[in-house]
């Protein structure tokens, strides 16, 4: 059966049915699913007022847009399940533990401490790890993710945990909530003497999104104000009731500065892990498992730091991580120490990957160089179709005439390149994040791992894009080529510091919006005529001042009888001047407007420039 046309345009007509598509699909792709011709659904989006090319990865508001018009429905593939359909089609599987119950074996718990800023999330994983972060870490902030593993004893058993660093800013909010994903447990960090913050919710909310169990540990005790029994109370609010209270989290009061009750701590977390949680593992199968942070390094490559969660990963075994793939060249655990296999809850730096993963991205061994290949390219060819999918600007035709009116819409370009994916990641959510008006609009052209390069330049140049360093310098020829080009290069090493200065330049694109300010108002007491000048109001100054070249309103009887007229003239007797104040009297001249009378009011203004909020 044939649909009614649309534009002319004669298309198969659907029953409703649902549509399966990934994210950045084409409309041939959209066109094979439904037996169509492609060309027929580019005229169709042309007469919906789109132009698509008919290979062009189009966002999914306009695939839904189309299938709406021919009566379909479509549903976007999310990632996750792009990810698990495409391991499926090499016979692979992530995220199941392999064999039966009795190849299952006791695996440490893995831990995120999260928390407000200043609460001393930091000072608490260097208490734990007896190894001093905070010197080398600019501001006193995390600034990269790291895991670490460290033992403890418990009911005169060696229990191990491993934490993973994750940054503690709202800043970083995505990769926080990420870090909560890939973690059995949640410590949340909260200081005695500051109690709930906002950004404490917001970690909770993190937490409790995941579906992790939490541990609070109340920080702080040794300094002055502080009290514990009131952040018990303030956390019972949002649904954590201490132990004692009668509820089921459990809470320590620690100092970590001092190193105060750190044992207790991690007792909590072995109990809380044992009481809540069944982490048991598979360490005999193929490892999977999550990068957690990757950078480049000069001298070895590509460096990832992963966690293991089932499985035990070997040097020599083929992985994909992401985008990435290659031969285990080597492996170091935390303290730098080489290592010939990590099994579940292990973190581990590995090296011999193609190019630097996402952080976050999952990781599986697989048998063939080959198949580690094709996985890696497809899922970086997903990604890239994804990616220009969302850089898609529609403009339908309902709102059109806004935009018009609006003016231009006004793009900032950046290229964003870090010393670590994690950073970049977080840099470029933030960015995107920032809301300024609908006038402006910020696109990230490109972002990596390493210096940054001519290539980097040369893309910039291109495109009027600025460029920004974040713990990485300019290598090679790239700063003089920069300088001599003309291109904007922005050094950070404070994440905070960018996205400031960033919003500043998007307030600046702006276009100026302008606010009315009264200066005066002057009443016509007598009115002289001029054969040359027209009709001058003698005035006395009611309330400010009238200034000479101001815009004025001509009132009468309280309504308003002219609006947008100039003060051309101004005198005071027989000497020009540029303003008369207050409880002076003094000769107005408003141009060739000569409808004035006595008693009328002129009140004067102008229009001054509305700073950016």
């Amino acid at each position: 059966m044939q649909a009614p046309s649309v534009g002319g345009v004669m298309l198969p007509r659907g029953n409703g049915e649902t549509i399966r598509l990934s994210r950045g699909a084409s409309l041939t792709d959209f066109a094979e699913k439904i037996n169509a011709n492609p060309a027929s659904l580019v005229a169709v989006m042309m007469n919906l007022g789109e132009m698509v090319t008919a290979t062009q990865s189009v966002s999914d508001e306009t695939l839904q847009l189309l299938a709406g018009e021919m009566n379909y429905t479509v549903q976007i593939v999310s990632p996750e399940e792009e990810d698990r359909e495409l391991l499926e089609s090499f016979d692979l599987e992530f995220g199941e533990d392999e064999g039966s119950d009795e190849d299952l074996v006791v695996r440490p718990p893995v831990v995120t401490v999260m928390g407000h800023v200043d609460h001393g999330k930091t000072r608490l994983l260097d208490a734990i790890r007896k190894t001093n972060v905070i010197a080398g870490e600019a501001g006193g902030i995390t600034q990269h993710i790291g895991a670490y593993q460290v033992a403890t004893e418990v009911n005169e058993e060696d229990r191990k945990i491993t934490f993973i660093d994750t940054p503690g800013h709202e800043a970083f909010t995505a990769m926080r909530a990420r870090g909560a994903r890939s973690t059995d447990i949640a410590i949340l960090v909260v200081a005695a003497n500051d109690g709930v913050m906002p950004q404490t919710v917001e970690a909770l909310n993190h937490a409790q999104a995941a579906d992790v169990p939490i541990v609070v540990a109340v920080n702080k005790i040794d300094v002055e104000g502080a009290d514990p029994t009131k952040v018990r109370g303030q956390l019972t609010e949002y649904g954590l009731v201490a132990e004692e209270f009668g509820g089921d989290t459990m809470f320590v009061d620690i100092s970590a500065k001092q190193g105060q009750n750190i044992d207790s701590l991690l007792e909590a977390v072995i109990l809380t892990a044992d009481a809540s949680l069944d982490l048991r593992a598979n360490p005999d199968q193929d490892a999977q498992g999550i990068s957690i942070e990757s950078r480049l390094d000069r001298g070895r490559g590509a460096v990832a730091t992963v966690l293991v969660q089932r499985g035990t990963l070997r040097v020599g075994d083929t992985m994909v991580v992401g985008d990435a793939y290659g031969r285990v060249r080597a492996m170091l655990d935390d303290n730098g120490n080489n290592v010939a296999e990590a099994g579940p809850s292990t973190p581990v730096q590995v090296l011999g990957l193609t190019n630097v993963p996402g952080a976050g991205d999952n990781f599986i061994v697989v048998d063939e160089d080959r198949t580690a290949r094709q996985i890696a390219e497809k899922r970086a060819a997903r990604e890239r179709n994804a990616a220009f999918a969302k850089r898609t600007r529609r403009v339908s035709l309902e709102d059109l005439d806004k935009v018009l009116k609006a003016g231009e819409v006004q793009q900032l370009n950046l290229i964003i390149k870090g010393d670590a994916s994690g950073s970049v990641e977080a840099l470029e959510s933030s960015l995107l994040q920032l809301d300024v008006g609908e006038e402006v609009d910020i696109r990230v052209l490109h972002r990596g791992v390493g210096a940054v390069t001519e290539s980097d330049i040369d893309l910039a140049m291109g495109s009027d894009a600025i460029v920004i360093g974040f713990n990485v310098r300019a290598a090679g020829r790239a700063a003089q080529m920069a300088e001599r080009e003309g291109v904007d290069v922005r050094y950070y090493s404070v994440i905070y510091q960018a996205i400031e200065e960033i919003e500043a330049a998007l307030k600046g694109m702006l276009k100026p919006e302008y606010e009315e300010v009264e200066l005066g108002t002057a009443e016509i007491r007598e009115i002289f005529r001029s054969s040359k000048l027209g009709n001058i109001a003698g005035v006395l100054i009611r309330s400010g001042e009238v200034k000479r070249n101001t815009k004025a309103r001509l009132l009468r009887d309280g309504k308003v009888i002219a609006e947008s007229l100039n003060i051309v003239g101004l005198r005071r007797f027989k000497d020009d001047v540029t303003e008369i104040r207050e409880g002076f009297e003094g000769g107005i001249n408003l141009g060739n407007f000569n409808d004035i009378k006595v008693d009328d009011v002129i009140a004067t203004y102008e229009m001054r420039e509305k700073p950016r909020v």
